[in-house]
């Protein structure tokens, strides 16, 4: 596990109804379930294991618009507005500042991908800087590296990702939502098409609208129903170290590594885009789908193949009844090793780029399973084939920044109220349609 996250206690009565039943306490369940409850909506909150367990807290903590896919640009944009407005609309610390962002690096390639970026994101009100050589050594005070250039992003920032999660599932317990931890949902209740309820291990709740933001569990879920869901999962490595004088004041990009500084004086560290593949039957599954993607990031990518994968997790092909014990319910918490090689590799390149840094001492690692589609944007979507199930999920790395957008969004689609945006970028169909992109834009 991480940094060990705030526990949140549960609701005391398990209720028999609810207007909407969220599935997934990470940062785009417990938003919608905040959301949810602001809107008055009866809400129920059900997780496996515990609120933030899985890749919530185990990312970065970035909440950036800044290099963003295209389509995602106006849910970040929105989310952003409200990482400001929910410290002091929930009195709870969420960790967000407003610090900024900076990329550098040496390479032309780069740069001019940030520039064509930040041409496109200038039409969205995206505010964003190109950072000369000696623009970007200036933001990156005692580094030794000779920089190109970069781009820094003034209105970007961080939240802690072992507060965030827990904070909106308290406020929205204060609202009236129910929340309930180590309680699996086996399925969905369906009668005449359409969702009557959802089945969980402490027994059903009668609902017509659920929410089912399960992570990396969430195609496995929906396949149970004969839902069709591309996801491939990643597991990603960062480290945190043990604090220090800061000598990096906010998120830094490098080729050789990234880094956030921590509330307590440490850094969340990790090196952007590399990742483990461990494939099983789901990586089969969706392979075809995934290949132009992994095509393209085939040289970040390490493939580790092994019979585990296949025998437990979300990656097997398990089979279960709804009266009996379930794989949510084998696995409370997804917690994959890290790749210590990877850690080492980090940690030597934050200590050569900046020397003043060279005591700095290595506290912890861990890793986190990602789910991703193979275009690379989530899924917040209805889905025509099983009217009152909205797909939360797919978010590819970078979903902990956009979370509150998430959970906003996903809270109007469940109510049928004016989306927040344009949700047509994240329909489900556009798998199977047609309408999707092969390949991620940029990430």
């Amino acid at each position: 596990m991480p940094a060990p996250i705030r526990y949140i206690q549960d609701s005391p009565h398990f209720p028999p109804e609810a207007d909407v039943v969220v599935i997934g306490g990470g940062i785009a369940g417990t938003a919608a379930a905040y959301e949810l409850a602001k809107k008055g909506v009866s809400v129920v909150l059900i997780e496996k294991g515990l609120i933030a367990g899985e890749q919530s807290s185990r990312n970065w903590g970035w909440c950036r618009q800044q290099n963003r896919d295209e389509r995602e640009l106006p849910l970040i944009i929105y989310a952003l507005q409200r990482w400001g407005e929910l410290g002091a609309e929930t009195g709870e610390d969420l960790g967000f500042r407003r610090s900024g962002l900076v990329y550098a690096t040496q390479s032309e390639q780069d740069l001019n991908a940030w520039e064509a970026w930040n041409r496109m994101a200038q039409g969205y009100g995206v505010r964003s800087e190109i950072l000369t050589a000696d623009g970007a050594k200036a933001m990156t005070p005692g580094s030794t590296s000779r920089w190109l250039g970069g781009i820094s992003s003034p209105t970007d920032g961080h939240a802690e990702p072992s507060l965030a999660a827990p904070a909106l599932a308290l406020a929205a317990r204060r609202l009236g939502a129910k929340l309930f931890q180590q309680c699996a949902v086996r399925g969905l209740d369906i009668s005449g098409g359409k969702i009557s309820g959802v089945l969980t291990e402490r027994g059903p709740i009668k609902t017509r609208r659920v929410i089912c933001a399960g992570g990396a569990w969430t195609s496995m879920f929906c396949r149970r129903h004969g839902i069709d869901l591309p996801l491939g999962n990643v597991i990603g490595t960062a480290f945190r170290t043990a604090p220090l004088e800061q000598h990096i004041a906010l998120p830094l990009y490098t080729p050789g590594f990234a880094c956030r500084p921590q509330i307590d004086g440490g850094y969340t560290v990790s090196i952007s885009g590399r990742g483990r593949l461990e494939p099983g039957a789901q990586s089969l599954r969706y392979g075809r789908q995934f290949y132009p993607t992994f095509r393209a990031r085939r040289h970040n990518l390490t493939i580790s193949p092994g019979i585990a994968p296949f025998l437990r997790g979300p990656e097997s092909p398990a089979r279960w009844q709804m009266d009996g014990i379930s794989p949510f319910e084998k696995v409370r918490i997804l917690d994959p090793r890290p790749d210590m090689k990877m850690v080492a590799e980090g940690l030597a390149a934050l200590r050569n780029e900046f020397p003043q840094m060279a005591t700095v001492r290595l506290e912890q690692a861990w890793g986190g399973m990602i789910d991703s589609t193979p275009d690379a944007v989530p899924v917040i979507s209805g889905v025509g084939k099983l009217p009152g199930l909205i797909i939360s999920a797919g978010y590819s790395g970078h979903g902990f920044g956009i979370g509150p957008g998430a959970g906003r969004l996903a809270a109007d689609l469940a109510t049928d109220d004016s989306p927040i945006v344009d949700p047509a970028p994240f329909r489900y169909e556009r798998f199977f349609d047609g309408s999707g992109r092969a390949v991620p834009g940029m990430m």
